[in-house]
């Protein structure tokens, strides 16, 4: 769907219709695109355990906050 700014103000109800329907968006402002509303995904719940980092430490022996600790230290301990 193609919008102006001026749509965006009167015509609120339709462009949100449209968004509902999973049909992006474009806003034009002079002629020209200024941007694109692309409809949200369905609200996922995030499950860390699918996350490709999940278990990148498995068998780490320290403590999350020192390795956190490690991890932020200033970097001239490195040289």
């Amino acid at each position: 769907m193609k919008a102006s700014i001026v749509d965006l103000r009167y015509k609120t109800k339709e462009i949100l219709r449209a968004i509902e329907a999973r049909e992006p968006v474009s806003i034009y402002y002079h002629g020209k695109l200024k941007g694109t509303i692309i409809p949200a995904e369905s609200a996922k719940k995030f499950d860390s355990k699918k996350h490709p980092l999940f278990g990148m430490r498995k068998g780490e022996k320290k403590s999350v906050r020192q390795v956190m600790k490690e991890l932020r230290r200033p970097r001239y301990h490195d040289l």
